[in-house]
């Protein structure tokens, strides 16, 4: 229980300084003081700052892989996925201009695609499109939010995400549904030959 706690507490103030400063002016030192804890306790729980940030992202994808209804829309889901990222847009930015960056795409690349394969999967429901197809089409989305949301960060998270995101949805509104059809009906002409 207490070693839970200092771990939430150690993941809290990480966050909080993130929020202040880029990431390269981050210090062990400085998140030990935050915490009231000694660096040893800090090296007890993490390698080092990189391994907060890892397991920071790691537990908000599992915030969204949880909260995944299938009653929502992909659109729903991402704007739930973007939570942490419209609480902390500083953290966020200083992730992005580091050398971390990675670490941020990454975890933005796997929401994505945990959204749009669980969405393409409600879809597909009662069509027989392909499994291949099935991927393809969820890899596609994944890649096109992926990107835009970078490109959001990159422009400084201006504008609303929210407000992009649905008008997106009325943009593409039926589009996945008519892929799957499409893929099922090139397999009903592949077995007819």
């Amino acid at each position: 229980m207490a070693q839970q706690y200092t771990k939430k507490i150690i993941r809290e103030e990480f966050i909080k300084i993130l929020n202040e400063r880029p990431l390269n002016k981050i210090t062990v030192k400085d998140i030990a003081s935050a915490c009231d804890i000694n660096r040893n306790t800090f090296y007890y729980y993490y390698t080092d700052i990189y391994a907060i940030l890892s397991e920071i992202f790691q537990t908000e994808l599992q915030i969204v892989i949880d909260e995944y209804n299938d009653t929502l829309s992909w659109e729903e889901s991402f704007i739930v996925a973007t939570k942490f990222s419209l609480q902390n847009k500083t953290a966020i930015y200083h992730v992005y201009n580091s050398m971390q960056k990675e670490e941020l795409e990454d975890y933005l690349f796997n929401v994505s695609g945990n959204i749009m394969s669980r969405y393409v999967e409600k879809v597909s429901d009662g069509i027989s499109a392909s499994s291949g197809d099935k991927k393809l089409i969820a890899s596609f989305y994944q890649c096109a939010l992926t990107e835009m949301v970078l490109r959001w960060i990159a422009s400084g998270m201006k504008e609303d995400p929210d407000t992009i995101i649905r008008r997106i949805g009325r943009l593409f509104d039926g589009h996945i549904a008519l892929s799957l059809k499409r893929s099922a009906g090139l397999n009903d002409s592949n077995k007819k030959q």
